[in-house]
């Protein structure tokens, strides 16, 4: 496969993550009243979703290690079709969250593969770099979700957007199907094996480098969730926005992604992964900090929450590139299994995060804002310190 044929691939891969959560979000609060379900209810499609999505790469990883990522993908994949058909048609609430649940439990397959894909075939140095090209193509996707999820809703209804979701998994099978080549060159037997998966687990947890990088993509991605899982209750019902003023909210957030993954290219080929993660935790800090004391002395709008916010997204842009290669690059021989629990680790975090949120949203904007400026610390500590002791020399160099 061509270098621009991978970048491609692994945009479309990792891009139905943000398609799954930031085309639907203009939609949940019509949803909720649709239903007539309560806000814990709204919270919990999403949240169930990213709880499976999170422990079925526990599943993934080792199969994929197995069989090959081809297989896993075309399985994946083609369940994520079925159960986004699913979801549109669903009658009732506890239906729709059982199949969004199912649905995370797909995309796992397909979001676990593309970190594992590019371990397979880059070393560390490199492996950051493609991955920051394939997180751009998953920022752009970002940037077209939420515009046409707010317009599909304004427009038409909630199940036009599980139905859009739908038809875009499907054309992703397709393209993986004609022109996605196997990328394991050596398939372990053992890799289902209950004492092997132990040991692996075991020794990947273990891992001082795993667990500095981990830490690092784990806090970013808890911040990110906090924004979604609330922004759209924070922005159309409390500050009084459209749905498609919404979907500009969410476009120019995943224009600042893309700046930060361009931004991470540059500053590597520089700087090095220390002085620029260290760069990036100064600018997350900075935003969570603006955006949280703003709140807190009650400048409650538009124009004070999103301008720290998309600094924040900028630094997100440099840690999740280097986070996720991080995290697989000591472990070439397991890269399916380090991707799957780094995977999870991320899921874990917003699942929780997402619980809370439902039970602490209050009608003000504090839950959002504090929640950002809360993982905002812990990046920058895991930046500042952690990554700067255990990066080994098995991670990303410039």
């Amino acid at each position: 496969m061509s270098p621009g044929l991978i970048v491609l691939l692994l945009s479309l891969l990792l891009g139905l993550q943000p398609l799954t959560t930031d085309m639907y979000l203009p939609a949940l609060p019509a949803l909720t009243q649709g239903f007539g379900a309560s806000l814990s209810q709204a919270q919990l499609t999403l949240t169930a979703l990213l709880l499976a999505f999170g422990c079925s790469q526990l599943i993934w990883g080792p199969l994929s290690d197995r069989f090959g990522r081809r297989p896993i993908l075309l399985w994946g994949l083609g369940a994520y079709v079925l159960s986004a058909l699913a979801c549109a048609m669903a009658p009732s609430m506890a239906w729709l969250i059982l199949w969004r649940a199912l649905q995370g439990a797909a995309m796992g397959a397909a979001v676990m593969c593309a970190r594992a894909i590019v371990r397979d075939l880059y070393q560390p140095a490199d492996g950051a770099r493609v991955m920051s090209k394939g997180l751009t193509g998953l920022g752009i996707i970002a940037c077209l979700a939420a515009p046409v999820g707010g317009a599909l809703a304004q427009w038409m209804d909630w199940r036009a957007v599980l139905f859009t979701l739908a038809l875009c998994s499907f054309t992703t099978l397709a393209i993986i199907f004609w022109r996605f080549e196997e990328t394991v060159t050596r398939r372990n037997p053992r890799a289902l094996q209950v004492r092997t998966l132990a040991n692996n687990w075991w020794h990947i947890l273990r891992h001082p480098t795993f667990v500095a990088f981990s830490a690092l993509s784990v806090c970013s991605y808890a911040g990110l969730f906090t924004f979604l899982a609330s922004s759209s209750f924070v922005f159309i019902q409390v500050l009084g926005l459209s749905k498609p003023q919404f979907g500009l909210v969410m476009f120019f957030s995943s224009i600042s992604y893309i700046l930060g993954t361009l931004l991470c290219r540059r500053l590597l080929a520089r700087l090095g992964v220390h002085r620029t993660l260290a760069i990036a935790g100064g600018l997350t800090l900075t935003a969570g900090t603006l955006m949280g004391g703003m709140a807190l002395a009650g400048w409650h709008s538009v124009w004070t929450l999103l301008p720290p916010f998309y600094l924040f997204m900028v630094g997100h842009g440099i840690h999740q590139p280097c986070g996720q290669s991080g995290a697989v690059g000591p472990f070439p021989h397991a890269a399916g299994a380090a991707s799957a629990l780094n995977g999870f680790l991320m899921m874990l975090a917003a699942f929780a995060m997402g619980s809370w949120l439902g039970l602490n949203m209050d009608g003000t904007v504090l839950p959002l804002t504090n929640g950002v400026w809360f993982w905002s610390v812990c990046v920058a500590v895991s930046a500042w310190t952690l990554v700067q002791r255990h990066d080994r020399g098995l991670s990303i160099r410039p």
